[in-house]
């Protein structure tokens, strides 16, 4: 399942993240990857160690915290705190697929990566090209959202970013471990889920909402890994 969750971070937000990173220093994006991944990856991205980006990474994770359709999405159990990257000059990262397991830098746990994130940083008019192209059983997905705006995507889908012809693509990404590994099942979650919310919504609490929230939490308790 893809989900675009609009309004993550405020324009007020986005900026003060921006204004960090651009006094920040930047290294060769292949740092970060295995051996495929430096084959077909060209950007630049703030060190994993970056006390600046350990600090931008933590107001991005408590603004998550607030999101209630990422969190319905998601249903995170763990988080690899966000990483920065930036794009420009025909920087570009080939087809790839991210690994299943993720040490998280300082505390060394480890994860699996059940979903894929990159939140964008800059408007779509500032860059040229840029595209997050997602490959799954139903085609070629391209995404180029507004500033502030999340893609949430499945770890297992294959995917690149195409090269930035002109002006610079900034972005955080990240990887989180669900607490439903399986996609199908989180679908179905997020469905149900989304649908009590429209019920109540337009009925309150009535005795279907009840119903179905009993049998949401349920499969939740059936399914989920904690």
């Amino acid at each position: 399942m893809m989900l675009h969750v609009p309004g993550v971070l405020t324009a007020a937000q986005v900026s003060e993240i921006r204004a960090a990173l651009d006094a920040a220093d930047w290294v060769d994006g292949r740092e970060t990857v295995g051996p495929q991944g430096a084959q077909v990856k060209r950007n630049r991205q703030l060190p994993e160690h970056s006390p600046a980006g350990r600090e931008l990474a933590n107001g991005i994770l408590a603004a998550l915290s607030k999101n209630a359709l990422f969190f319905s999405a998601a249903l995170p159990l763990r988080f690899v705190p966000p990483l920065f990257n930036r794009y420009e000059g025909g920087e570009h990262y080939g087809l790839h697929v991210d690994g299943s397991i993720r040490s998280v830098p300082v505390t060394g746990e480890r994860l699996r990566t059940d979903l894929s994130c990159t939140l964008f940083l800059c408007e779509p008019e500032d860059y040229e090209g840029g595209e997050l192209e997602v490959v799954d059983t139903y085609g070629t997905h391209e995404v180029k959202l507004p500033a502030g705006d999340l893609i949430l995507y499945p770890s297992s889908s294959l995917h690149r970013v195409q090269p930035v012809t002109q002006g610079a693509r900034t972005c955080a990404f990240f990887w989180l471990q669900s607490m439903v590994r399986d996609d199908t099942q989180r679908r179905m979650l997020f469905e149900l889920d989304q649908a009590i919310v429209k019920l109540r919504a337009r009925e309150g609490e009535s005795e279907e909402a009840v119903a179905l929230t009993g049998h949401y939490h349920n499969l939740l308790r059936m399914w989920s890994e904690v």
